[in-house]
């Protein structure tokens, strides 16, 4: 079997976990004035797909339904919403350094839209850590259609099993191993040693984790 050169880690629930389980819209209501639920049927259920498939941006859409949620603009919105949300996993990100440091390659592959994607790569400083970051918008498909594993696989010029998936999904999970990657369903609280023992030789190049 091919040993993986390139560990793919997802986002949201893995490297950025709000400590104390809230959604980042939990005080929503009394910060803003916006209902979350209100959020939710509003633009989430209608407009989210399209801007998650990258067919809109997410400010103009958000543009269109917030004149019926409250008085806050697109961009404060944003905002909050992104500093909200950006509670990054320090004990997975030393552990992912010392992997790195001994010559496994890091990337992201998330299901984002292009402004979060920027914020994650730019703002909280991913690109410090990682290689490169595959997320839905720029991609074209999601997690759970293996063409994202394909348009990855065309990224980095390896095959598919010299890739292994790190993700809190296990339907994502269970399609990047359809594609045949190797992945790994990740569980808050473990360390990524524990996590990616179940990937066999997952790391075990240039020196890896033991």
């Amino acid at each position: 079997m091919t040993t993986v050169r390139v560990l793919m880690i997802d986002v949201d629930g893995v490297l950025v976990r709000r400590p104390d389980g809230r959604r980042w819209d939990a005080d929503l209501h009394a910060d803003l004035g916006i209902d979350p639920g209100d959020l939710q049927d509003l633009f989430f259920h209608v407009h989210f797909d399209d801007v998650l498939a990258g067919r809109a941006d997410l400010v103009e859409r958000l543009d269109l339904v917030l004149p019926e949620l409250g008085p806050v603009t697109s961009r404060e919105l944003v905002d909050y919403w992104f500093a909200h949300d950006a509670t990054l996993d320090v004990e997975l990100l030393d552990d992912l350094a010392a992997l790195r440091s001994r010559g496994t390659d890091l990337q992201l592959a998330t299901v984002q839209e292009h402004h979060r994607a920027h914020y994650l790569w730019h703002d909280l400083a991913l690109r410090d850590r990682f290689t490169a970051i595959h997320y839905a918008a720029d991609v074209g498909h999601r997690k759970g259609d293996t063409e994202f594993y394909r348009v990855v696989e065309s990224r980095t010029g390896l095959e598919p099993s010299a890739h292994c998936l790190v993700d809190d999904r296990l339907a994502n999970v269970e399609t990047a191993r359809a594609a045949g990657w190797r992945a790994v369903h990740w569980r808050p609280g473990r360390r990524l040693a524990d996590t990616l023992a179940s990937a066999g030789d997952a790391t075990s190049h240039d020196g890896g984790e033991e």
